[in-house]
């Protein structure tokens, strides 16, 4: 093991503080969004960082970047972490800019003790993970893991119309490489929580089993429009009543099938949207989440008989269209035991959990064995130009990264 090996975390923060200076935000976060020119800057910035630690730098045909630390048997699968540096409109500092630049320290780590692993190391930077300027989302992850094709990547567009291989050639890192199609020994990830279950409970480190599989509808009700002055009570369609009662379904089933279960409805319309008119139609989207895809399975049978059975009692009629499904990704056992064994090891407190996010790991795990380390954010606050961590915790979660890379790279084969 290396626990006698430890990171700088005062270069790991700096490092952070230095990379937020580009789409800094006025409210202290970041605003970054994949394949613009701040993007450009950002890459940039760090694949410098990746020449001077003396890492081999290459780029594929999605503009996924992979820096390498030859190991001493250079001929076998690396050993790979990373994460992404594009953020939301209004991001903040440490989601996914953590994960590679933890990454980028334990290389730094390893140079300066003089240490080198029997089998090589990378760290990525995943194009496109935020998805907030392209869909489809986890881009570049996507590709590399066969989820989709890779023209389909190439030919999406933002808002103004604006390619992805457009934007890729305007910052320089349309690479050359293929994506994909190469063998990767084990992927870690070090991540924040963006969620306030570590915080709450104390822990320093999440050990991170696996991904919660989710399963995202559109729904429309649909009633008939009548003038809300003459029409009697017990004759109305009213399309907005009928889904107020969909709305607390999908938090019942969610509620009833804890710990992991999870039930949102994010985005709702009512048509006219008038207010001496009773709405005849409302279109709202659904999203069930949960570890277990029996379980997972039970809670969409049970969304779509609470759909037929209020269509029927309020005389509408619901229509389900399923938008997306994600199995649940469990994490390679042995993976998450060197995490958990890293922590343990450095005394750090840690606890089991499951991500209710989508990461470039969930994707990357298709493909190799895969783990993830959490570490806590502030209030479980994500997304958000308010976003804060403890420099303390990420240094750990740096510490725990580093003893499970090595430890991979140095299992016999």
């Amino acid at each position: 093991m290396t626990s006698s090996l430890s990171v700088n975390g005062n270069r790991l923060w700096q490092s952070l503080m230095d990379l937020a200076q580009i789409g800094a935000t006025p409210k202290g976060g970041n605003c970054r969004l994949a394949l613009t020119a701040l993007d450009g800057q950002g890459r940039d910035l760090v694949t410098g960082w990746m020449r001077d630690a003396g890492l081999t730098v290459r780029v594929d045909q999605v503009g996924n970047i992979f820096a390498r630390r030859a190991g001493r048997n250079d001929a076998l699968p690396p050993v790979m972490t990373g994460s992404h540096i594009d953020t939301q409109p209004t991001g903040g500092k440490f989601d996914g800019c953590y994960g590679v630049l933890a990454g980028l320290e334990v290389m730094r780590t390893l140079n300066d003790a003089g240490v080198q692993t029997e089998a090589p190391l990378e760290v990525a930077i995943w194009t496109n993970e935020e998805g907030s300027r392209f869909v489809p989302v986890m881009m570049g992850s996507g590709v590399f893991a066969g989820k989709f094709p890779l023209e389909t990547a190439l030919s999406a567009r933002d808002a103004k119309g604006i390619a992805v291989r457009d934007e890729l050639q305007a910052i320089g890192y349309a690479g050359p490489d293929p994506v994909g199609g190469r063998p990767v020994d084990a992927y870690f990830e070090a991540h924040i929580e963006q969620g306030p279950i570590l915080e709450h409970e104390e822990k320093v480190i999440g050990v991170v089993t696996g991904s919660l599989g989710l399963r995202w509808y559109d729904v429309t009700v649909t009633g008939m429009e009548m003038h809300a002055g003459p029409t009697p009570m017990g004759i109305r369609r009213d399309a907005l009543f009928a889904a107020s009662y969909l709305l607390q379904a999908v938090v019942n089933i969610a509620n009833a099938n804890q710990p992991h279960g999870r039930g949102t409805v994010g985005e709702i319309h009512a048509h006219p949207g008038s207010r001496n008119v009773i709405p005849g139609q409302v279109r709202f989207t659904t999203d069930l989440r949960h570890e277990d895809e029996a379980t997972l399975t039970r809670m969409d049978a049970a969304w779509r008989d609470a759909c037929r059975e209020i269509a029927e009692k309020h005389g509408v009629t619901v229509d389900v269209k399923d938008v997306q499904y994600f199995r649940p990704t469990p994490f390679d056992p042995d993976l998450v035991d060197k995490v958990r064994q890293g922590a343990a090891q450095r005394g750090l407190a840690a606890m089991n959990i499951v991500t209710g996010a989508g990461h470039d790991a969930v994707y990357m795990a298709a493909v190799a064995p895969t783990a993830m380390i959490f570490v806590p954010c502030k209030d479980g606050i994500s997304h958000n130009e308010i976003e804060d961590a403890q420099p303390g915790h990420l240094e750990a979660g740096c510490n725990v990264l580093l003893d499970a890379m090595v430890a991979r790279a140095n299992s016999p084969r």
